[in-house]
């Protein structure tokens, strides 16, 4: 049986190229469209799995973390991608996430709101429900833990202040930053986001607990009650 390092790519099926270019010339010499189509393996009796691979990055303007948004339902209305397709993708854009949410973090010291909208991406990118996060900062403003207060629907979580301080407290923090995606895209404060903000605010205050800002994220950017002189 001759192997795969004696054939040339061009004499192979244009769906089992992606695997001998790997083999020949290492991953990072395939396109995302071929990286896809290994996932899914083949692609239909008219279109390739290559082909197939790039409409269905051309649906999402070729942005990955576009695709990371995508459902298994919506990705099954691509002709060619069932059930068990549309898993192996959403299963490796996932690795993908939590590949970089697990990478050595050094000690983060935060000095503005981009700071915090950046710590946050790993946790908040490509969420599809809110989630309100604690984020509690040493004296120097080193970050010494994220932790997920609670978590919701796609139009709000519900948070408790006795959890949010006692948990600050148990980690000897000097300052804390609160933090809420809006799954909506909306980088606008609801009335509840300022009622609340204020609230803990004024506790913090009481406390010598100070809370420093709450950040508003979404996939696109971000809101600091902060930066806009409203905490």
């Amino acid at each position: 049986m001759e192997n795969y390092s004696s054939l040339k790519i061009s004499q192979l099926a244009e769906e089992d190229r992606p695997r001998e270019k790997l083999l020949l010339k290492g991953k990072s010499a395939l396109t995302d469209a071929e990286l896809i189509a290994i996932l899914i393996g083949s692609g239909t009796p008219s279109v390739s799995a290559v082909d197939l691979s790039r409409h269905i990055l051309a649906s999402v303007n070729h942005d990955l973390a576009s695709l990371a948004r995508l459902s298994i339902q919506d990705l099954k209305k691509f002709k060619g991608i069932g059930e068990a397709k549309a898993i192996s993708i959403v299963s490796a854009m996932e690795l993908g996430r939590r590949r970089k949410e697990n990478e050595p973090q050094r000690k983060v010291k935060i000095g503005s709101s981009r700071d915090i909208y950046e710590l946050m991406k790993p946790d908040l990118l490509d969420e599809h429900v809110e989630h309100f996060y604690l984020v509690l900062l040493s004296r120097s403003n080193q970050v010494i833990k994220k932790h997920l207060i609670s978590s919701g629907g796609t139009a709000g979580t519900v948070v408790d202040a006795k959890i949010i301080f006692k948990i600050a407290l148990e980690h000897l923090a000097q300052s804390v930053i609160l933090v809420h995606n809006h799954p909506s895209g909306s980088l606008t404060p609801s009335e509840q986001d300022k009622r609340l903000t204020d609230r803990l605010v004024r506790i913090g205050r009481d406390m010598d607990l100070p809370v420093l800002d709450h950040v508003i994220f979404t996939d696109s950017g971000y809101f600091s009650f902060a930066d806009e002189g409203i905490l």
